[in-house]
């Protein structure tokens, strides 16, 4: 890679008119674990956006559910903290100069809270009293949202209770229509391998129907994450050279510095490929590899999603690598290793990185490898699906001064720099042919502005006005966790050699050797400074 200066060299030509968003139904929305950290950082910070934006229905109540002690102005209290919190704080989910509170007002004066246990009968006879006062009051037309922000335990049972308390129900007219609706939002996991997602998915069920079901993931909240079918699909000089014919292979990398951060309980029972692989890592590969769609409705562009699983056979453990991150350095800040974080096994035998080679059985993909990575306390923070194209199958360049040409890249960059560059060769100036390589690089940050939001202001807006593509489908999840569950079965039999890589490096050298036996291929660098580093 050359080091010379990269400048942005992109200009929009064009720009079909924006249109104003659907209105979205008047609803109420109910949040089960309403005291609890999702629901403070992510969940309700998006609520007020949508509110700030004008997006959220003017004709809508939220009511929180939790077993802590409180009321509805202590409830408001705590959240408007949090909001504070994020105030010129550039840690923050999403950064704010300061807080309209006009916005939280409008929102807050609209809240409600019932306190309880969520697995006892009498909770939901409450929580439909609220819902009937929130229609009376702010005129819901009788559609609710309950979303799920509790630990996936409790994810069947609550679903179990809503329906013995008929909450679920929704009303058709005589012309066959909703008269008002009633959909659940469940954040992941999805389960914790195949058979518990299957026995999670029978469960939910037998009381909702698949278009009442929104399996969330928030990744497919990201601009960048939706961009890639536009940029496939609406695009064509690209579209003809994604295949087998033009693609060496495909690298797909969820790179993170920080650690587990306080989560080791969570993270023992859970690991790095349970906690990203079926989930955020997949959701990439589905919208790299994923055929075009007769119609950008939620079946089509979902069944193209399900195709694409389908066709994956499941992984075996030989190709597959975990990692576990010892002591190191971060960005110039010393880190423990994994087994001395708070509440972690002293012999912990639990992944913090997982790298795995995938084959797609399909004519499009048919020979070509995706190798997909993912891991905490990594060199660097990053979330990229880097396409490497073939070589010219004639290149005279080749026994020129220069040697032989850089590979040619595609790299749609999802965080932290969301972008999308090409890499190619073009002659340096000068009396001799030789090449130098550059790079041509799309910034949305240079083109497009930047509304604060934390990535879930998109999807609770699709959930409101029933808009299902960017969620997993049952089958989707289920295909999923199939392609891994050798690999889990594998790792629970066997004792890992941990930890096996320094805090701040990237990765393992396993991971080295996996996709080096593919013809000495090589992942690419998340810091160059880094590199043959383990």
């Amino acid at each position: 890679m050359n080091d010379e200066p990269q400048r942005p060299a992109t200009t929009i030509v064009a720009a079909s008119p924006r249109h104003e968003p659907k209105p979205a139904d008047p609803c109420a929305m109910v949040i089960f674990g309403a005291f609890g950290d999702l629901t403070k950082r992510l969940v309700v910070p998006a609520l007020y956006n949508l509110n700030r934006t004008g997006t959220l229905p003017r004709k809508f109540a939220l009511i929180g559910v939790d077993l802590a002690d409180g009321t509805a102005e202590s409830w408001r209290e705590h959240l408007h903290s949090m909001l504070e919190s994020f105030v010129g704080n550039a840690s923050a989910e999403f950064q704010v100069e300061a807080i309209d509170e006009k916005a939280w007002s409008s929102l807050a004066s609209r809240m409600s809270y019932v306190q309880g246990d969520i697995t006892k009968p009498d909770v939901y006879a409450r929580l439909g009293d609220a819902l009937a006062e929130a229609q009376k009051k702010n005129s819901t037309g009788g559609n609710v949202i309950f979303y799920l922000a509790v630990a996936d335990r409790f994810f069947g049972a609550v679903v179990d209770r809503l329906g013995e308390a008929k909450l679920t129900n929704q009303e058709e007219g005589k012309d066959g229509k909703l008269r008002f609706w009633r959909r659940v939002v469940i954040e992941k996991p999805f389960g914790h391998d195949l058979a518990s997602a299957r026995t999670l998915n029978a469960q939910i069920g037998r009381t909702l129907h698949e278009g009442q079901i929104f399996r969330i993931d928030h990744f497919l909240g990201k601009e960048t994450v939706q961009n890639i079918m536009a940029f496939r699909f609406a695009n064509g000089l690209f579209e003809p050279v994604w295949n087998r014919d033009r693609i060496d292979h495909v690298q797909i990398t969820v790179a993170e510095t920080v650690g587990v951060e306080g989560r080791g309980k969570f993270y023992e029972a859970t690991g790095a490929l349970r906690d990203m692989v079926p989930n955020h890592v997949f959701t990439l590969l589905g919208m790299v590899a994923m055929e075009p769609p007769v119609g950008f409705d939620a079946q089509s562009i979902r069944n193209k999603k399900c195709e694409v699983f389908s066709a994956i056979p499941a992984v075996p453990p030989e190709n597959a690598v975990r990692g576990q991150y010892g002591p190191g350095t971060v960005l110039g800040t010393q880190m423990k290793a994994y087994r001395d974080e708070p509440n972690v096994a002293k012999d912990s035998n639990i992944e913090t990185y997982v790298a795995m080679k995938l084959e797609i059985d399909n004519w499009r993909w048919a020979g070509v490898p995706f190798y997909l990575r993912t891991g905490k306390h990594m060199a660097r923070r990053l979330t990229e699906i880097a396409i490497r194209f073939k070589e010219a199958p004639h290149a005279p360049f080749k026994g020129g001064p220069s040697g032989a040409p850089t590979p040619n890249w595609l790299v749609i960059a999802i965080q932290p720099n969301e972008g999308i560059s090409l890499q190619f060769e073009v002659k340096r100036p000068g009396p001799e042919v030789t090449l130098a390589t550059v790079r041509m690089n799309f910034a949305y940050s240079d083109w497009f502005p930047k509304e604060p939001n934390v990535g879930y202001e998109t999807l609770l807006y699709d959930v409101m006005i029933g808009d299902a593509t960017l969620f997993h489908r049952a089958d989707m999840v289920e295909e999923a966790w199939r392609i891994v569950q050798p690999v889990l079965d594998a790792w629970a039999r066997e004792k890992a050699d941990f930890p096996n890589y320094a805090s701040g490096t990237n990765g393992p050298g396993g991971a080295d050797e996996l996709i080096g036996r593919d013809g000495g291929r090589q992942w690419r660098a998340l810091d160059p400074s880094t590199e043959g580093k383990k």
